[in-house]
Order: C-alpha cells, then structure tokens, then sequence
C-alpha cells in the first residue's frame, strides 16, 4: 500500500491521512464496528481504507468502496444515460464508512479530514485498482446528521434517495431516505462522465520516474471527416482474412491510438480503456456494435500491422492537430528496444521527437544498423510544423549540420547540450562566462 501522507498543521501538529496499512486492518475494522452507528462487516467492490491522525494518534477512519449501482439524483445531474453509466460508474467512488473517533471533537475537524483525503484520493485509486476516480458520492441519513462536515469540505448535496437498499438481486423499500452528497475530483469531472471518449487514464501532471508525465483528453482531437483520425486510418490494410471479421481494423487501431494518447501502455490497458466508449464513440470509429474488440482481438491485430507505417501516420496527424507548434518544446530521444528482438539480432533502436508538454510521440523512425542518429534527425523532423518551436537534444546531436538545418530549413530554435568531446566549443562556452549573465539580464538581445 502506498505510505505517503496528506498532512496540515492542528494545535502545533501534523494532521495527516494515509492509506491503512495491512497490519492495522484488525484494529481498524475493531473501532469501525465499535464506534460507527452501522457498524462494519466489508465493502463492496473496489476499496480503499484510510486513517486519519494527529501524531502517534488515530483521529479518523475513512473508507471508500464502489459506487452506488443506482441512484436517480446522481444520474440526472450526471446526465448519462443507463448504458453509459455502467461503463463509467468504475469513475465513481462512494465513502461508505465516515467515523471521527470519540475523542476528538475539534471544531471543523472533519471537514479537514475529508478534504485531505479526498486530495489524493484518485491517485491513490489509481495506484491500487488501475485507473482513477472523477467523482466522489456519500449518502448521510438525514435523521440523524444534516452533512455539514461534507458541505464544509466542498460536497454538493443533490436531494434524496427513493428509499430502496439493493439485497442480492433485488431493491426492496425500507422507507428510510438519506441525503445525496457529491464533490468532483477534477476539473470538468461531470464533463469526463459522459464524454463520447474517456478521459485520460493517468492523473494530470503525475510525477513519474521520467518527469511529469502527461496526456491528451482526445475528445478534443477530429475523430471524422477530411483530415480526421478516421480518414487517416482508412489507408491501413487489414492482415486478416475478411471471413468472420467483426470489428474493422479502423475501429480497432483508432481504439489503440487514442488509448494509447490518453495513457494505456498495454493491449490490456488499451482494452479497458475501450470497455469505457459510448455507442457514439465506437460509432465515430466505424464499428456497427455496441461493444468494442476485445483484448486478443486488439493483441493479434496490432501485431500484424506495419508498426513504422502506423507511427509515421499518426505522428504527424497528432502534430498537426497544433496548427502551430511555435513556442512549444520537443524533445529528440533515442532509444534501444532491449528484449525486443529474436535472438542473434541486433536489438532496435528508435529515435523519436516527443512534445514536452503532453510527452506524447509526434514522429518516429527506425535507425538501421549501419547508421546512427545524427544523420537520420532532418528525415525524423521533415514532415513536422515546426516553425518557431524548440527543439531540445543530447550532446550527440550537436552538430552543425544538424543546428543548421533546424534553423534554416525548419525556422525553428534548437537547444543542444556541449560536452568536453567538443573541446574547442566548450571552451568557447566557457570563455563567454555566461554565469555572469543571468536569462533576466539579456533583454532578449
């Protein structure tokens, strides 16, 4: 489980909420069933399990399970309709459990609990179960509370419930309606419930092992018509057998591009990206069902297509989707693809221009064994706009041919890293003293 904490100060001391470890479950299922009005037998579905404390001391315990099957006050204000909801509720979280422990009584400490927990609660939902969660719902008897810790923190209160529990199979009536309580975990998180297409899979400028790592929302991106997504894809033959095919190979690489533009890196990932489509969406990608190609269909299909040629084509119509790249950062990386070739072959090496910004691949090409990537940088840049933008590389590609090429032929600005291999251009740095120059003092010049 992860140990990080979401912490504020409280009379001189660190208030913080974590993820309970497995050790403390016992005693945290104990105070759950000893302390909270419903008591506490298990959570359904997807579930996390935090604590609250202030030092050594447990103040809170939280925990959050899956969201309500049905509730018509939350699906009218959503706004989807019943077959979108099931493939979105996963996007939904539902605090079943909300227990301040006896001893603490401190005026608006719940509601510093609560919005604490809910800071890091799509991350760490993604972290534990694969993906995020947009949205956040709890359901208060109004007998006994009015909600105020949750309003306090931010939650919208939608009406009430009809009154009905589900048991098994079936709702029955118990009469006892409770109050309906909502808090997105992101902007425009209603907006991603019922979006044509997903949001994406990774939580925004998360931080990972290479830098913060980003992604497209491709609702945004053209899906049909002249120059679309579509339109583009219309050029790939198909490596199957036209008997028993059911989803074209349009519909099926769209689904792993834009998959893959909002954060799946496998043809898992890829596969329960596109459980969460609409009609609509899969209808905007050619396909005539309603429900997408599953994870073998999308493996063995992908995986008989030209790769290169799939990369060339999508790299420059994600590029294009910028009409202008001035101003924006891409970076020039190299990589060698280890364990990605038979044996007794040279392992592939792939240099690749990639936005800074979203880290997503514009362009793509294979470097062959008797080259290297300096001479293989004009034909990787070629087809991409690139006038008034940056282009960043390591210190192999300090060239003047490259420099050159980048300024004259792209119009564009480079800026390349200088080792002591260059010894008379690192002298010259050197010699220029820049460190007496501070970015602020050059006025541009």
């Amino acid at each position: 489980m992860n140990g990080k904490t979401s912490a504020v100060q409280i009379r001189g001391k660190e208030l913080a909420v974590r993820l309970v470890r497995r050790e403390e479950r016992a005693h945290w299922r104990e105070l759950m069933r000893e302390h909270h009005y419903l008591g506490f037998d298990s959570i359904i579905g997807e579930s996390l399990w935090y604590v609250a404390s202030v030092g050594n001391e447990w103040v809170a315990l939280l925990g959050w399970g899956s969201a309500a099957l049905k509730c018509g006050v939350r699906d009218q204000w959503i706004g989807w309709d019943r077959e979108l909801q099931w493939r979105r509720l996963h996007l939904v979280a539902n605090n079943v459990r909300f227990l301040m422990l006896p001893a603490w009584t401190q005026a608006n400490l719940a509601s510093r609990v609560l919005a604490l927990n809910v800071r890091r609660l799509s991350q760490d939902w993604e972290v534990c179960h694969g993906h995020p969660v947009l949205l956040a719902e709890t359901f208060v008897d109004g007998r006994r509370f009015r909600g105020t810790c949750y309003r306090a923190a931010g939650w919208q209160a939608l009406g009430e419930t009809r009154g009905f529990a589900k048991r098994n199979d079936h709702y029955w009536h118990h009469g006892q309606r409770k109050i309906v309580l909502v808090r997105p975990l992101a902007p425009n998180a209603v907006a991603g419930l019922v979006a044509p297409f997903l949001p994406p899979l990774k939580s925004i400028g998360k931080e990972t092992a290479t830098g913060m790592e980003m992604t497209l929302d491709v609702n945004a991106l053209p899906i049909e018509g002249e120059g679309g997504l579509i339109d583009l894809l219309r050029t790939i033959v198909d490596p199957r057998k036209p008997r028993g095919v059911r989803h074209p190979v349009v519909t099926i690489t769209g689904i792993a591009i834009l998959a893959a533009l909002s954060g799946a890196r496998s043809f898992q990932a890829i596969a329960d990206w596109a459980k969460g489509l609409s009609r609509e969406a899969l209808r905007k990608l050619g396909s005539k069902r309603w429900k997408p190609p599953s994870e073998p269909t999308i493996r063995r299909v992908l995986q008989g297509l030209n790769a290169a040629e799939i990369d060339a084509k999508t790299g420059t119509w994600v590029a294009n989707q910028r009409p202008l790249l001035a101003g924006q950062s891409i970076a020039i990386d190299g990589k060698t693809l280890r364990g990605a070739h038979d044996a007794g072959q040279r392992a592939p090496h792939l240099l690749s221009a990639i936005l800074h910004e979203e880290a997503v691949v514009i362009a793509q090409l294979q470097v062959e064994e008797k080259t290297n990537e300096i001479p293989k940088l004009p034909e990787l840049l070629a087809p991409l706009p690139l006038e008034g933008a940056l282009i960043t590389a390591d210190a192999l590609h300090t060239q003047t041919e490259s420099a050159s090429y980048i300024v004259e032929q792209k119009k564009a600005d480079y800026l390349f890293i200088v080792k002591e291999n260059q010894p008379t251009l690192h002298q010259d740095i050197s010699d220029l003293k820049l460190e007496s120059f501070p970015p602020s003092a050059h006025d541009n010049r």
